[in-house]
């Protein structure tokens, strides 16, 4: 097979998929499960042909793919894949860069430090910030909450680079009670135990209660949500970041999706006051619908940051506008490359147009579901929808067994001790019509499990649209 045949059998594979993922079932049957052992070979003595490898990666592997990138699957916030950045993609791969420096690639840095300046336009973010982009909001993250341990260190007195933390003095760290699990990990990785952490109770909606925020000083990292994960919700940046400045404490922001909605001129009020913090996290592969291992970390203090995460060597010493100087990676792809597809594809408007339609969907969805007589249990202020039925039971058969019809895929949770369900709208491709056969589906099913339950009403306060 010549190099123009293996291409081109690749990309009639590949298109194919593509074509067939409104259609194909969201989550593999039993059969494609089992078909998967076709994979499980000795090491080959002698390599085996390219057409036989795409041929098995199809016919086996396809099949046993879940359908995330379609329009049927409304799991953990993810997004698609943009058909335009698919199709730059191959150009990218077929560049091949190593886009740590400059010097390693200056088409790549020029499109970064672009798409740089655009996040910070979208966002409506300070324009002297600094943009990294890594793999995903942990490793962004990371960087971000490493500068600011770095910073407040620095006030004190004390060099972490050369001190290192044994004997440091000692920070505090507040965080939502129901902080994501990725900004535990950062804290945990950064050397601030789990028991060091301070937990700040949230409201019945999930946000941080300004009224029972614990004491915020210069010693403090505080970190806020954009977007708590199961209802949607956005702590209130207006009350809370003054404060937080006020006392000399850093406020980072977990903005994984929700940092999107400040796109929208008409959800931005949910994200008043956050361009007052310190630094942000935002996904791409969540609502801007570009591929997974792509994420940026925007921080206000960028000579901070540049001095943080430095890894400037004589034979490739980078500039502090050096992605590898920015975060966790050298050797690295330039990620930053498919936000500015994305961007320079849908424009503002296009941005926004998406975003507000995934929320308008998910009311769609809250709507129908609680008229059937699900339990809602967020006011679906974005694109979340978290509800249950009567028993956890009731709850976990219910997914099960929707799930296995093939149409559709949505993820378990916990809310308030109990079992829950969580719809997620983020995909590029979801329409009305996908909605309403989504709602189509879950209806048809709800009235029985309705029915099947004995158990009484648990004692919940109602949550209205």
């Amino acid at each position: 097979m010549t190099r123009t045949d293996m291409f081109e059998n690749a990309n009639t594979r590949a298109q194919a998929y593509r074509d067939s993922v409104r259609d194909r079932r969201v989550y593999p049957d039993a059969e494609s499960l089992e078909r998967l052992a076709a994979f499980d070979e000795f090491l080959p003595e002698d390599g085996r042909p390219v057409d036989e490898t795409l041929r098995l990666l199809d016919e086996i592997g396809s099949p046993a793919t879940v359908a995330s990138n379609g329009p049927n699957y409304f799991g953990y916030v993810v997004g698609g894949t943009l058909p335009q950045i698919a199709a730059a993609q191959r150009l990218f791969d077929a560049w091949d860069q190593c886009a740590s420096t400059y010097d390693n690639s200056p088409v790549a840095h020029r499109i970064e430090r672009v798409a740089a300046g655009w996040i910070l336009d979208i966002l409506d973010l300070p324009r002297g910030a600094d943009v990294s982009f890594g793999t995903t909001t942990i490793s962004c993250g990371f960087a971000c909450l490493a500068t600011a341990r770095r910073v407040l260190l620095d006030r004190l007195g004390w060099d972490v680079d050369r001190q290192g933390m044994t004997g440091a003095p000692r920070l505090r760290l507040v965080v939502s009670e129901l902080a994501h699990v990725t900004i535990l990990k950062n804290l945990r990785l950064l050397g601030f135990g789990l028991d060091s952490i301070v937990k700040a109770p949230v409201d019945r909606f999930g946000r941080i209660d300004p009224a029972q925020l614990p004491r915020l000083d210069e010693r403090t990292i505080l970190c806020l949500q954009a977007g708590e994960v199961n209802t949607g919700e956005f702590d209130p940046f207006a009350e809370i970041i003054p404060a937080a400045s006020a006392a000399g404490a850093w406020v980072h922001v977990d903005g994984s999706f929700g940092l999107w909605a400040r796109s929208s001129p008409n959800l931005r009020y949910l994200t008043e006051g956050v361009d007052g913090a310190d630094s942000w996290t935002v996904d791409g592969h969540k609502w801007l619908n570009t591929p997974y291992d792509g994420a940026a970390g925007i921080c206000r203090h960028r000579d901070a940051l540049a001095l943080t995460m430095n890894s400037a060597t004589v034979y490739a010493p980078g500039d502090s506008n050096s992605q590898m100087n920015l975060n966790l990676e050298f050797s690295r792809r330039a990620r930053g490359l498919a936000f500015w597809v994305a961007l320079r594809g849908l424009g503002r408007a296009g941005v926004a147009e998406m975003i507000e339609r995934h929320c308008r969907q998910a009311r769609m969805l809250a709507e129908a579901l609680s008229s059937f007589g699900a339990d809602l249990l967020n006011r679906v202020v974005l694109n979340q929808v978290l509800f249950r039925l009567d028993t956890d039971a009731a709850t976990d058969t219910f997914r099960t067994e929707a799930i296995a019809t093939g149409r559709i895929w949505f993820g378990p949770s916990n809310w308030r001790g109990e079992r829950a369900c969580r719809l997620s709208v983020s995909n590029w491709q979801s329409d009305d019509e996908s909605i309403e056969a989504a709602i189509g589906l879950l209806t048809e099913l709800l009235p029985h499990f309705r029915k099947q339950s004995d158990a009484p009403e648990p004692d919940r306060q109602s949550v209205t649209l």
